[in-house]
C-alpha cells in the first residue's frame, strides 16, 4: 500500500502542480471512515482554501476533474464540504499484492544508524524490566533493517561502574576471595553476585567507614590496575556471557559490546574533556557544593549545574557517556580495537578492547542517527549528552541522537504467588512490586522465561499428546518467548507494565501466543491442501498468483470482507514506519492483533478447503495466503517465533 500511495501521490501532484500552490508532501492519502465512502481520501482542497481563499468544495470538484484515469483508481467522487475520495480498481490491487517487490518501498532516510539497547550492568543477573529494554531495542533494530537500513545493535558494557565495584568490593573485602577463587566458582554465577550486590549494599550503608575502600577500588579499576581491575574484568565478562544467553533465549543479539573500560584506557574521555574545554562547555567550580569538580551549566536552568569530572578525578556516567556518543558518530577521531567475543547463529559478535584499531577485521560506529534505548527515569541525563554535542557545534548530531524513552515492569500480586517470591511486610499490600536489583527485589529474567516455559508446556502436552518431549519442549520455548515479547511490546512505552502470567500466555485476545496460534492455523491450511491435493501446497498457490480468479465470482458480501482484509493486510509496512517515526510499537503489536482477528473471522465465514467452487476457493486461498504472510512478516519484526504446531 506505501508503494502504491507514492506512485499515486507523483501522479496526482504532476497532474495539478501547475495549477495549485501545493507540494508533494501536502497530498496525504489516508483512510475512509467506511468502505462504502471509498479505499482513499484526499483532504488537501480543506489547506488550499485557505491559501486560494476559495471554498473547499469547489477546490475539490476542480481537482477531481483532473483526476480521471488515474492508475489504479476506478473513480473518484466528491463527499462533504470537500473531500476527494478514490475508489481503487479492485482487481488490479489485488492481483498487484502477488508481485515480487524490490525492496523497500522507499530508499534508505540514513548511511548507518547505531541503536545502543540493553545495557545491563555486568555484576548480576539480568532482571525482567531489563527484558523490556532489549524487546524494545530489539524490535527497533529488526523494523528499521526491513525499511533498508544499515543498522548497528550495540549493548553497552559498564565494566568499570559503581555496580561492578560493588561486587568486586563484596568478594575481596567481605569474601575475602582471591581472583583464583572466584573463577573457580561453579553454578549460575550471576545469580550468586545477584545476591552478593544486595549484601554489600546493606554492608556498606550499615558500614560507611568502608566506604573509602570503595572508592580506592573504583579508582584502581578505572585505571585498569592492580588485583582489583583483574577481578572486575572476569566478574564483568563472566556475567555479561549469562547477560548474553538470557537474551538469545528471546532472539536478541548485538553486533559490538563496546566497554566503558575500553574507554578509559584508551583516553576516549580526554580527548572529549578537552574540546569540551576549549569550548568552555566545562568549567572548574572554584566554590560551592562542587567545588574541585568540573561542571557544566544547564541550558534550560543556566543556575544549575551538572558534575561531569569528580573533585577526585573521577568522570561521572554523563561525562563517559559524552564521548561515547561522539564515538558513535565518528567524533572523536579515535577508534577501538575489537576481537570476536563469541560466534552466535554463525556470526560473530565483538567486544572493544583497550588497545587503538589497527587493520581489524571489524568497523563500528560513525553513524548519521543514534537511538539510546535508556528507560524515562534517564531522560535528564539524555538532555546533558545532547547539550555536550550541541555545545561542540555538533548541530547536525546532536538533533540525531535520540532518546528512546519507556517506563519499568512491574509484577502482579498473582505473579510474584507464580514465583514463590515473598513480599516483605512492606510491600505485601502493594498493587505491584517494583525491581530494585540494589535490594535484591524483583525477579531474575531466566527464572521468569523458565515458568513461562513450564506454564506454556502444561498447555502444549495438553493439546499435543502424539509429540515427542524434544518437540514439545521446542513448542513450549516459542510460545513463552512470543507471550514475553507481545506483552513487552503491547503497551505504549510510556505506561507502567505489572507483568501477568495469565494474561499474557492466554491462547485468546491480545496475546502472543494468540498472534502465534492463528499463523500455525493459516499453516495448517496450506499443509492440507498439499496433502489433498498430493502436490505441494506451494505449487498450487504458484499456479493461482499467475492466473488469478476474477473478483467478480464473489458475492457483494463476500467482496467487501475480502476487500476489507486485503486493504488492511497492505497498510503493514505503513504501520512498521509509524511505530518506528513514533517509536511506539504498540501500534505494530496491535496492527498484528487486529489483523489476525480479522482474519480468524475470515476463515470462520468462508470455507477455504470444503469450498467446491474452485474460483471462489482460489481466491479465499490466495487472501490468506497474503494475509499469513504480512502476519509473519509482522511476528517476525517483533521477534516472536513461530511454532510448526501449537
Amino acid at each position: 500500500m506505501l508503494r502504491f500511495k507514492d506512485r499515486l501521490r507523483n501522479e496526482i501532484y504532476a497532474r495539478i502542480k501547475d495549477s495549485y500552490p501545493v507540494e508533494p508532501g501536502d497530498i496525504e492519502l489516508t483512510s475512509t471512515p467506511q468502505a462504502r465512502f471509498g479505499d482513499l481520501a484526499l483532504t488537501f482542497p480543506f489547506q488550499l482554501a485557505k491559501k486560494l481563499k476559495s471554498p473547499p468544495r469547489q477546490i475539490a470538484q476542480e481537482v477531481a476533474s483532473r483526476l480521471s484515469q488515474l492508475e489504479g483508481v476506478e473513480k473518484a467522487e466528491i463527499a462533504g464540504a470537500g473531500y476527494i475520495n478514490l475508489f481503487l480498481a479492485r482487481q488490479a490491487f489485488f492481483a498487484s499484492r502477488f508481485k515480487p517487490a524490490a525492496g523497500p518501498a522507499r530508499p534508505p532516510e540514513e548511511r548507518k544508524i547505531v541503536v545502543e539497547h540493553t545495557n545491563i550492568n555486568p555484576n548480576k543477573a539480568a532482571h525482567i524490566g531489563h527484558l523490556r529494554n532489549a524487546c524494545l531495542g530489539d524490535t527497533l533494530v529488526r523494523c528499521l533493517r526491513h525499511l533498508g537500513e544499515t543498522v548497528e545493535a550495540q549493548n553497552y558494557v559498564d565494566d568499570t561502574g559503581v555496580q561492578v565495584v560493588d561486587v568486586v568490593f563484596g568478594f575481596l573485602e567481605m569474601e575475602k576471595k582471591t581472583t583464583a577463587e572466584v573463577e573457580a566458582m561453579r553454578g549460575k554465577f550471576d545469580y550468586y553476585c545477584w545476591d552478593l550486590y544486595a549484601r554489600v549494599s546493606a554492608f556498606l550503608q550499615a558500614h560507611p567507614e568502608s566506604q573509602p575502600r570503595k572508592a580506592a577500588i573504583l579508582k584502581q579499576i578505572e585505571h585498569g590496575r592492580g588485583p582489583e581491575a583483574e577481578l572486575a574484568r572476569h566478574v564483568s565478562r563472566r556475567v555479561l556471557r549469562s547477560h548474553l544467553q538470557t537474551m538469545a533465549r528471546l532472539d536478541i543479539s548485538y553486533d559490538v559490546l563496546p566497554c566503558e573500560s575500553s574507554i578509559l584506557a584508551l583516553r576516549f574521555w580526554d580527548k572529549a574533556f578537552s574540546l569540551l574545554r576549549e569550548r568552555g562547555t566545562v568549567t572548574l567550580a572554584r566554590e560551592g557544593p562542587n567545588q574541585g569538580c568540573w561542571v557544566m551549566k544547564l541550558e534550560d536552568d543556566p543556575d544549575k549545574e551538572k558534575v561531569i569530572v569528580r573533585s577526585d578525578g573521577t568522570v561521572t556516567y554523563v561525562g563517559k557517556d559524552i564521548a561515547y556518543q561522539m564515538w558513535k558518530f565518528g567524533l572523536l577521531g579515535m577508534d577501538f580495537g575489537y576481537e570476536p567475543f563469541l560466534q552466535e547463529s554463525g556470526r560473530t559478535v565483538w567486544i572493544t578492547k583497550a588497545a587503538p584499531a589497527g587493520a581489524a577485521a571489524a568497523s563500528f560506529g560513525h553513524a548519521s542517527r543514534v537511538y539510546n534505548v535508556i528507560d524515562t527515569r534517564q531522560a535528564y541525563l539524555q538532555k546533558v549528552v545532547v547539550q555536550g554535542l550541541r555545545s561542540l557545534h555538533f548541530e547536525e548530531q546532536a538533533s540525531k541522537s535520540i532518546h528512546f524513552s519507556y517506563e519499568m515492569v512491574a509484577l502482579s500480586p498473582k505473579s510474584l504467588k507464580e514465583l514463590d517470591y515473598t513480599p516483605t511486610a512492606e510491600d505485601a499490600d502493594k498493587a505491584f512490586l517494583e525491581v530494585s536489583g540494589r535490594k535484591g527485589l524483583g525477579v531474575k529474567a531466566d527464572d521468569l522465561l523458565d515458568r513461562l516455559e513450564e506454564k506454556a508446556r502444561a498447555e502444549v502436552d495438553k493439546r499435543n499428546l502424539e509429540l515427542d518431549s524434544p518437540a514439545k519442549a521446542s513448542i513450549a520455548r516459542q510460545i513463552a518467548a512470543g507471550a514475553l515479547r507481545y506483552f513487552m511490546l503491547k503497551f505504549a512505552r510510556n505506561s507502567l507494565i505489572i507483568f501477568d502470567f495469565e494474561e499474557a500466555l492466554s491462547f485468546e485476545g491480545e496475546t502472543g501466543p494468540y498472534l502465534q496460534y492463528t499463523c500455525v492455523r493459516l499453516n495448517s491450511i496450506f499443509r492440507k491442501l498439499g496433502e489433498r491435493e498430493g502436490r505441494p501446497a506451494e505449487d498450487i498457490l504458484s499456479e493461482l498468483q499467475g492466473h488469478i480468479p476474477s473478483l467478480s465470482s464473489l458475492s457483494n458480501k463476500e467482496m467487501d470482507d475480502l476487500w476489507e482484509l486485503v486493504v488492511f493486510s497492505s497498510q503493514l509496512e505503513e504501520e512498521v514506519r509509524l511505530s518506528v517515526q513514533a517509536l511506539e510499537f504498540s501500534h505494530l503489536a496491535k496492527f498484528a492483533f487486529a489483523l489476525a482477528q480479522k482474519v480468524n473471522g475470515f476463515y470462520h465465514q468462508y470455507p477455504v478447503l470444503a469450498e467446491e467452487d474452485g474460483r471462489l476457493k482460489g481466491l479465499r486461498l490466495l487472501v490468506l495466503l497474503f494475509v499469513r504472510d504480512a502476519l509473519k512478516t509482522a511476528l517476525s519484526l517483533m521477534g516472536i517465533p513461530l511454532p510448526e504446531r501449537m
